[in-house]
């Protein structure tokens, strides 16, 4: 790779690798799984840098190529384990940033993996239904039934807690 691709590619990891790496810990739940799925999607994409096409396309590809990381870990047996850890039964403070974000965090791990995966890229990627449709390989009309069905659970579990929050002031 060029001097110069390479630069261009650094100041890209620089300032979208966190967004990448939070993106794919809401899609699979564990910021060690998420590190790994990023840190795949980002050596893939070094590997093609020099050919892909600069026009605004970069983030959208970065994107998929997390989530496609993501997935494919998910597809690895030794990777299905599901965590154990739950946070401790003390009260929420509902005026807390910290408490809401993690009351969010806990109802998104409640979810069913294609539910979470639509939601986290619709409201925290900000990526449009067709886009979401692409990434995952299904239909809209799925993307769309999928994400109001997350919404609802995550929104029901959030009034059971005492939370009032929307998913939008989180992100």
């Amino acid at each position: 790779m060029k001097d110069a691709d390479r630069a261009e590619f650094e100041q890209f990891v620089d300032g979208h690798g966190r967004e990448l790496r939070r993106t794919a810990y809401l899609m699979c739940g564990d910021w060690q799984r998420a590190e790994d799925a990023t840190q795949d999607a980002l050596l893939k994409l070094y590997g093609v840098w020099s050919r892909l096409e600069r026009s605004g396309g970069l983030r959208s590809y970065a994107h998929r190529a997390v989530t496609t990381a993501v997935l494919d870990q998910g597809r690895r047996p030794w990777r299905r384990e599901v965590s154990t850890w739950s946070p401790p039964d003390s009260a929420l403070d509902p005026t807390s940033a910290v408490d809401r974000r993690l009351a969010v965090l806990e109802a998104l791990q409640a979810l069913p993996h294609r539910r979470r995966q639509c939601l986290v890229l619709r409201y925290f990627a900000d990526l449009s239904v067709e886009d979401t449709a692409q990434h995952l390989g299904i239909s809209h009309g799925t993307v769309k039934s999928q994400t109001a069905r997350a919404l609802d659970q995550v929104r029901t579990s959030l009034v059971a807690l005492g939370l009032d929050v929307e998913l939008e002031e989180l992100s």
